[in-house]
């Protein structure tokens, strides 16, 4: 497998406070990596360093093969104001396409198709013309997951994708990345409080910790004594 994101000895600050030291990992084409972590630990720090928003203080974060941060389709926490948000299904996925435009004043045809496609791609279609704003939780985040992946074929980097879903929908979703990512082989890097979830279907895990942090293989994090730790009593 290619790699695709390579951290070598990255270190961030934060208001002159050490974040993140001497952390190290490869995401390689394929991976399902899970970036869990205390509130605290830097994994919104490290979201903002993968995305090319933050530069590390020491280290380097390495794009390979010819990825852009451009091309890494992205799922944010959404504000209380982007639920409210007044457009249509449609134009929100393909608002997706905005990276990819350049300098066109327009979106093109394959802009729009892409859209179609994805949005047929998440079985989104019989709300294609709903706005944004009245739909449900669930359907909110199937049509911003549908957005990131017209901005990146290949990787999507998706920061708390079920918080605030209800158990059935939260499951649908974990579910749906699954597919994604062993079926249409998209690369998945996700941030999750969830380490539960994290171990049921990612491939590779990102513990950070304050003093220390684990990267390695999800049968090694169960066995090492940070997953011991964490699951003293049994994977639930």
């Amino acid at each position: 497998m290619e790699e695709l994101i390579k951290c070598e000895s990255i270190s961030f600050s934060y208001e002159n406070t050490g974040v993140l030291k001497n952390l190290s990992f490869t995401v390689c084409s394929g991976d399902y990596l899970c970036i869990v972590g205390e509130n605290g630990s830097g994994k919104s720090t490290l979201t903002k360093g993968l995305l090319g928003l933050k530069a590390p203080a020491e280290g380097k974060i390495v794009k390979c093969n010819g990825l852009r941060s451009s091309e890494i389709g992205y799922l944010p926490q959404q504000t209380p104001a982007q639920k409210d948000f007044p457009a249509s299904v449609f134009e929100v996925v393909l608002s997706g396409r905005l990276n990819s435009r350049g300098f066109r004043p327009f979106y093109s045809k394959n802009d729009k198709k892409i859209a179609h496609d994805n949005i047929k791609r998440l079985g989104i279609e019989d709300i294609l013309h709903r706005s944004y704003r009245d739909l449900s939780g669930g359907q909110q985040q199937r049509v911003l997951l549908a957005r990131a992946l017209c901005a990146g074929k290949k990787m999507l980097l998706l920061d708390e994708p079920v918080t605030g879903l209800d158990p059935i929908v939260t499951e649908e979703m974990y579910k749906l990345i699954m597919e994604l990512n062993k079926k249409e082989k998209i690369t998945i890097i996700m941030v999750s409080h969830d380490i539960s979830a994290a171990v049921k279907y990612a491939t590779h895990i990102l513990h950070l910790n304050f003093e220390n942090s684990f990267f390695g293989k999800t049968k090694e994090y169960i066995n090492s004594p940070m997953g011991k730790y964490f699951f003293s009593d049994g994977i639930k």
